[in-house]
């Protein structure tokens, strides 16, 4: 595989502060010898500070769970680009599933928080899904490309090729179901084409694209032998630090 493969963690919202340093820590034990591969975490805001602290010197990388696209101002509740990336965040997660269907972020929301990371160098990872009801109607692919055509509105070409997209089937998140690696890859391909349509081919063939949904240590081998699955999008498997360093080491 030609493109790093990158293994991220959303912690969501668990972690005391002294949990998030523990799992920190044997993150940054079980990824210490890794060469062929990238490992990123995302803990909660209130960690993010001693979380940064142990990985200083190691080479995983540190996540902000959403970003905001302002500088500052009055935006309660939000955390700058700026801020974000002098605490030592070099990713940021965008449009996760959660954000959109619990807390109401549309793809107009989506597309200026990705704008606002591009701008102050933080690489989104930007997430697209659909849901059951989508994907029993075969409309998934229609909903993805909405997504994604309206998510990068505006981004440049120069930016888009180190954009991370995750692919998480709404149906599948901490649902215990996984979408078929048929599944997966046909959409993965997909995007990749459509990558190609909306800038050129060397986008296409650069870009990321991880699958997230339900991801544990006993399919994370098989999804990983697909062609277009660069990488995985953990949740609940990412709180297990055993269960994570499955995952980073598939094989």
């Amino acid at each position: 595989m030609s493109r790093k493969p990158l293994i991220a963690g959303n912690w969501k919202m668990n972690t005391s502060i002294a949990e998030a340093e523990h799992l920190a820590q044997a993150i940054v034990r079980a990824s210490a010898d890794l060469q062929n591969r990238e490992v990123m975490i995302a803990p909660p805001y209130i960690s993010l500070a001693a979380v940064a602290d142990i990985l200083a010197d190691s080479e995983v990388i540190l996540a902000a769970q959403n970003i905001c696209w302002a500088e500052k101002g009055a935006f309660t509740g939000e955390i700058s680009p700026p801020m974000l990336k002098d605490i030592g965040c070099r990713m940021a997660i965008v449009g996760h599933s959660e954000r959109r269907h619990l807390f109401g972020e549309n793809d107009a929301m989506i597309n200026k928080r990705i704008s606002g990371a591009m701008e102050h160098g933080i690489i989104p990872v930007f997430c697209i899904g659909e849901t059951l009801a989508e994907r029993e109607a075969d409309n998934t692919m229609k909903i993805l490309e909405d997504q994604v055509r309206h998510g990068l509105k505006d981004i440049s070409i120069t930016d888009a090729g180190s954009i991370v997209i995750a692919y998480e089937p709404v149906w599948a998140i901490g649902t215990g179901k996984t979408a078929t690696t048929k599944q997966v890859q046909e959409v993965h391909h997909f995007l990749r084409n459509l990558m190609e349509r909306l800038y050129e081919k060397n986008i296409a063939s650069e870009i990321r694209i991880l699958y997230g949904g339900s991801v544990n240590a006993t399919n994370v081998d098989e999804l990983m032998a697909q062609p277009d699955v660069d990488g995985a999008l953990v949740g609940g498997a990412a709180l297990d630090a055993g269960s994570f360093e499955r995952i980073i080491n598939f094989q």
